[in-house]
């Protein structure tokens, strides 16, 4: 058991590791999670559609201190009771070493420590405290996730509000009659954060849960029109803005590709992609 236990503990770290800090990298234990998250919130309402990434992220940071939390007791259960001192008043021979092990397990985890519970082994004087230190750690960690994503999730709602602004006032319209520098500052800037969506995406690929109500905020509503400033800027007489919205174009060519590759898994082109995606992400409606 105690093996198992040691071999608990690693998978969590190393699923945390893989999700915090490899930068495009995803743990499995966390990405199944909240996919599973993601495709149960299908069949819930608009509300618990709403939710799906806040609760995908629970999800993963619960699974990973319920894991850590039964691999500790698994190391400690093993040596139960001989290997523990038990407080004056307390007999172990009437206890049950499993939710002796799972106490002591929640205890060192959270850093509370008791003391009615002590290992005796060397070892396992030295292991215990280094619970502790990866409990807090996880917290650290979780805090520190939640503080990463949600600047990426504001990028990406930057973008999608931008697009409806620039759909509304009919700038796709106006942009093949447009002087160059105008059309140029529209095609970069729209482009620039095209490409920091596609970067977040990759390093943040959790946001990708994330549902917004609003559809003025909603890339996956909005994208569609910076498909039509691409297909505007063609009409220009300008090479520099044919030139500029053919960059355009290619930049939602790669973010479709990895929302393809990472999530809907549809094949096929941009356009398809597109409206995988925004059927995926529809609150209003079953998606």
């Amino acid at each position: 058991m105690t093996g198992l236990g040691g071999a608990l503990v690693l998978v969590v770290m190393w699923d945390v590791f893989h999700t915090l800090w490899h930068p495009t990298g995803q743990g499995r234990l966390s990405k199944s999670l909240m996919h599973a998250v993601w495709r149960a919130s299908r069949h819930l309402g608009t509300y618990g559609r709403r939710l799906s990434g806040a609760a995908a992220m629970v999800a993963a940071i619960g699974g990973w201190a319920v894991l850590m939390v039964l691999g500790w007791a698994l190391i400690f259960w093993s040596w139960m009771p001989a290997g523990f001192l038990y407080a004056t008043g307390i007999d172990p021979a009437t206890r049950s070493t499993v939710v002796d092990a799972l106490y002591l397990s929640l205890v060192s985890v959270t850093t509370l420590g008791y003391g009615d519970i002590t290992p005796l082994a060397p070892w396992l004087r030295i292991v215990t405290p280094v619970e502790g230190l990866l409990g807090f750690a996880l917290l650290t960690a979780a805090v520190s996730w939640v503080l990463q994503v949600y600047p990426a999730l504001t990028r990406r709602r930057v973008l999608a509000l931008r697009l409806m602004t620039l759909h509304r006032s009919g700038a796709a319209a106006r942009l093949p009659s447009m002087e160059n520098a105008t059309a140029a500052l529209l095609l970069e800037g729209v482009t620039q954060q095209v490409e920091q969506v596609h970067v977040d995406l990759i390093q943040y690929s959790e946001t990708y849960y994330f549902r917004d109500q609003d559809r003025s905020t909603s890339l996956a509503d909005t994208i569609v029109h910076a498909q039509d400033l691409t297909e505007a800027a063609q009409q220009s007489g300008l090479p520099d803005v044919r030139h500029l919205g053919s960059m355009l174009e290619e930049a939602l060519d790669e973010l479709a590709r990895v929302l393809d590759a990472q999530f809907l898994h549809v094949g096929g082109g941009t356009d398809r992609i597109v409206e995988a995606f925004r059927a995926d992400h529809r609150v209003d409606a079953p998606a």
